[in-house]
């Protein structure tokens, strides 16, 4: 790969490495903080870099696919003296889920810089993303999105132009509203017909058969059913990008009952341990609260007992 061409790509969590690897047979220079994440790249044919500087002098596009804010500022070496050098002349292609401020604010300091900047957040989980069926949406200056979205094309089977940064990212949030409450919808009548003694195998075919069903409901209550919960969107994540949307529900005086309703369901299922479980995984916390119902009905039953002798 010749200095400052081709593609770079940094963050090869459970999104960024299917993402990389449909990306592999472009020139492409990869870098993880793990570096062991970084070997099936190797064996895709794309280069590992020492670090994050190396990727920025070796491509001229470099995609981030990384966890939060923190992450990404790191990477850049924003709020330092390299951090102007780094981007300049590239451009930037933010496709994680951060909070929309941030990411107007870091569109700003790459262009002071020299540098362009594209927001490009993606509806879809692990499976999608290795089948190249995520849904990118795109917000920044019209030229640098032109240019970035043949780039992702691998990645994506639809493209959405959302305008000015950062309307991808509000538009990100709105996706992911929609979707954990469905799943936690999913998980509830899940753990409700579990608990009036139903065939559940049967309960999932009259849900598929239904006008309700989709193909995320397909795939979760595949995982319900199997008791699977391996990570294809984890429950930590899933906890974060609820954070997201309910703080920029506050900050537009945004009623979001549901989304609140799921929001404390997912606090209580990381807390119990399961925050790097697929999301899922929430069914524990309906599971905790039911059995905590249970003992309080049980522990109200005695006492009115004791009180009766």
């Amino acid at each position: 790969m010749g200095m400052g061409t081709g593609i770079g790509f940094i963050g090869l969590g459970v999104m960024g490495r299917p993402m990389a690897l449909r990306l592999a047979r472009e020139p492409l220079v990869v870098w993880n903080r793990t570096p062991a994440r970084a070997e099936p790249l190797r064996a895709a044919g794309a280069e590992v870099a020492s670090g994050p500087a190396e990727v920025f002098r070796r491509a001229r596009t470099v995609v981030l696919m990384l966890a939060d804010e923190e992450a990404v500022d790191a990477v850049l070496a924003r709020g330092t003296r390299e951090f102007a050098p780094r981007v300049a002349d590239r451009t930037v292609v933010h496709m994680g889920t951060t909070s929309p401020g941030y990411s107007r604010a870091l569109e700003a300091d790459v262009r002071a810089a020299g540098g362009r900047y594209v927001e490009a957040p993606v509806s879809g989980s692990r499976v999608p993303a290795e089948r190249g069926r995520l849904v990118t949406m795109l917000a920044g200056d019209p030229a640098a999105v032109a240019d970035v979205r043949p780039l992702l094309r691998p990645l994506s089977h639809e493209t959405r132009e959302c305008g000015a940064v950062p309307n991808a990212l509000l538009m990100k949030l709105s996706v992911n509203l929609f979707l954990i409450t469905m799943v936690t919808g999913l998980a509830e009548a899940f753990h409700f017909a579990a608990r009036q003694g139903l065939d559940l195998e049967l309960f999932g075919s009259v849900l598929d058969a239904g006008p309700m069903a989709s193909d995320v409901s397909r795939v979760k209550t595949a995982k319900l059913l199997a008791g699977d919960d391996a990570a294809q969107a984890a429950a930590l994540d899933v906890l974060k990008n609820n954070r997201l949307v309910a703080e920029r529900a506050r900050a537009a005086g945004v009623a979001t009952p549901l989304l609140d309703a799921s929001h404390a369901l997912f606090a209580e299922t990381v807390a119990l341990g399961h925050g790097g479980a697929d999301m899922i995984a929430v069914l524990r916390a309906l599971e905790a609260r039911t059995a905590g119902a249970d003992h309080a009905s049980s522990a109200a039953q005695k006492c009115r007992r004791t009180s009766s002798r």
